[in-house]
Formats: structure tokens, C-alpha cells, sequence
């Protein structure tokens, strides 16, 4: 009989469940390149202000340009990129678009990354 120490079971169960989550979590290439267009959708100031205006409601093209003192065309062409990310959608009223947030997951991203960026300025 072989007799195991703490440590053995410790370090048995350690290395099965990292061969577990290995198996489970592996990322594929095509899950790679949506996590990678989704962080890249996140990695302009610009859109991230659109973001933060759009995830209290829904807001027209000339309000989102105003409050984020932004050109109307530079703030349709970012929300054009968002749209395409599906990040975001859009209605027309007349003349006027508005737009709303389109993921609930995008708010979850947006939240992560503010406390992230204030973590890492409170480390500094």
C-alpha cells in the first residue's frame, strides 16, 4: 500500500483540477479574435464616452456629440464602429437617430474596466 502525505493529495488534486479547467477553458482562435474586436471596440476614449452617455438611456446623435464635446460627424462615425461591434442600435425619429446600448454586456465590460483603470491609478 502506498501511503499519500497531505501534500501529495494536495499537489494530485492541485495538478487535476488545473488538467480540468485546461480541458474546459482552452480558448479557441475564433473566440480569440471576438474577445480581441470586442476589447478593441473598448479601446478608444472617444467610444468609451459614447458608452458612458449611452448606458444611462437612449440619446440622439446631437446630444451624444454635445455632451462629449465631440464633432457630429466623428461621434457618427464611432458609433458606426459600435454598431458594427453590435455594441449599440439605433432608431430613427425623423430627422433625428438615437441610439441605446444593444448588450447588457457591454455595461459589465464598461463597469470592469473603470474600477480596473482606478485600481491601477490608486497602485501608482
Amino acid at each position: 500500500m502506498i501511503k499519500m502525505t497531505d501534500q501529495d493529495i494536495h499537489q494530485h488534486q492541485h495538478q487535476h483540477h488545473k488538467d480540468s479547467d485546461a480541458q474546459q477553458n482552452q480558448l479557441s482562435e475564433e473566440n480569440a479574435q471576438r474577445m480581441a474586436l470586442t476589447f478593441k471596440g473598448l479601446a478608444d476614449p472617444t467610444r468609451l464616452k459614447l458608452l458612458d452617455e449611452l448606458l444611462r438611456g437612449e440619446v440622439c446623435v446631437g446630444c451624444l456629440a454635445e455632451a462629449t464635446q465631440t464633432s457630429q460627424s466623428a461621434v457618427s462615425h464611432q458609433l458606426r464602429v459600435l454598431r458594427n461591434l453590435r455594441f449599440v442600435s439605433s432608431r430613427r425619429d425623423g430627422q433625428q437617430v438615437f441610439y441605446r446600448i444593444n448588450d447588457e454586456h457591454i455595461g459589465e465590460l464598461f463597469k470592469l474596466a473603470l474600477d480596473h483603470a482606478l485600481h491601477m491609478d490608486e497602485r501608482i
